[in-house]
């Protein structure tokens, strides 16, 4: 495995490119509902060994003494390179590059994390954990062979002269750099996600993402039994199934709502249903199950930690821009006009500018549109 390098004093032409930044976040989704990481920031060097329940999927991940296994929240700086290859997808760019240079400070904000000496420490922390972890599965072979890697090949630090660090270039393992690229290897998630504090509900948010996003009032439902060997949770059962119901009672997964099933004989199920599905066609009023509301928040969210649709003008260089070029059938319609029909279309159904998932419901709203004429 190759260590991380030492300061790199050359500083290259890339980190100087104008920063990608408002990026529309993408995930990768072969990761998204089997167990590759920790779920807890307490250091775990106990493995991971899952295998699927007709023995078709296996995955088994290891760390090492001194790191531990890479976490739930060490996987926002991969999800956050995932974002960036999808932004030079969606530009054209030829050759799209397995080593990425990196701004740590935009890295930051796009994650929501704030930008003091100790957060770019723990990204140095993050990046150890996220090269010394190893990992062995069998998916996107069909069963035949393993693939065996870490979820960086090596990373490095870039210092001006005078010794502050400007960026850093991370070369991705190739498994996840083609999982991102290869046709249907990503799925958008909503931005709200770097604000669950929890290493569960955030799993949790990644399962409902992958199997709910598509299902309409339908959702999703698993029970909790697989849910846990999906997991790879290192509590008991018991302390995993009293979060589940915990979770599901409180209902505050973003865009996703959450149904416990109570079987008689057998051990509950969790129905997972995207909120957007919720939302009725307009003239309708809309009739959400009591299980599937979600409560009032106690304190208000910060308008600083999530985007707002704004009240008026055009949207091409607000953080909403770069979702309607994404989800907007091509040819694309103009965006000041997309952007005065959905707030019309909020506005009549009573949905605030600064929902937590406003950016969702638009990036759902732009992709029912009708291409230009």
């Amino acid at each position: 495995m190759t260590r991380p390098k030492g300061p790199d004093r050359d500083l290259q032409a890339d980190l100087f490119l104008p920063q990608i930044t408002s990026l529309p976040i993408r995930d990768q989704r072969d990761t998204m509902e089997r167990p590759f990481f920790s779920l807890h920031k307490r250091k775990r060097v106990k493995p991971i060994d899952y295998t699927s329940p007709d023995g078709k999927v296996s995955v088994h991940v290891t760390g090492n003494s001194e790191y531990g296994i890479a976490t739930i929240y060490d996987l926002d700086i991969l999800i956050y390179c995932a974002s960036v290859l999808m932004e030079h997808k969606r530009r054209g760019v030829n050759d799209i590059p397995q080593t990425l240079g990196v701004v740590p400070y935009d890295m930051l904000r796009t994650l929501r994390r704030d930008t003091g000496g100790g957060e770019y420490e723990g990204l140095a922390n993050a990046l150890n954990r996220l090269q010394s972890t190893t990992v062995k599965t069998n998916i996107r072979t069909h069963g035949r062979r393993e693939h065996t890697f870490s979820w960086i090949d090596s990373y490095s630090q870039v210092v001006d002269p005078n010794g502050k660090i400007r960026g850093m270039r991370i070369t991705l393992a190739k498994w996840f750099y083609d999982g991102v690229l290869m046709d249907g290897g990503v799925l958008a998630i909503d931005p709200a996600y770097f604000e669950i504090k929890g290493g569960v509900m955030r799993w949790l948010y990644r399962v409902a993402r992958k199997h709910a996003g598509g299902n309409g009032a339908e959702g999703f439902a698993i029970s909790m039994p697989t849910l846990y060997e999906k997991s790879g949770s290192e509590s008991p059962y018991r302390r995993f199934k009293f979060e589940m119901l915990k979770l599901a009672r409180e209902n505050g997964l973003p865009g996703y709502a959450l149904e416990i099933i109570e079987h008689p004989s057998k051990e509950p199920a969790i129905r997972m249903v995207r909120r957007a599905a919720l939302v009725p066609a307009q003239g309708e009023e809309e009739v959400v199950p009591p299980a599937l509301k979600r409560p009032v928040r106690k304190k208000a969210e910060s308008s600083e930690t999530r985007p707002e649709f704004p009240a008026d003008g055009h949207i091409g260089y607000t953080p909403f821009g770069p979702i309607a070029r994404e989800a907007l059938p091509h040819p694309q319609r103009d965006l000041g006009l997309i952007a005065d029909e959905f707030r019309r279309f909020i506005a009549a159904r009573k949905i605030p500018a600064d929902a937590i998932n406003i950016a969702q419901i638009f990036a759902t709203f732009c992709s029912r549109q009708s291409a230009a004429s």
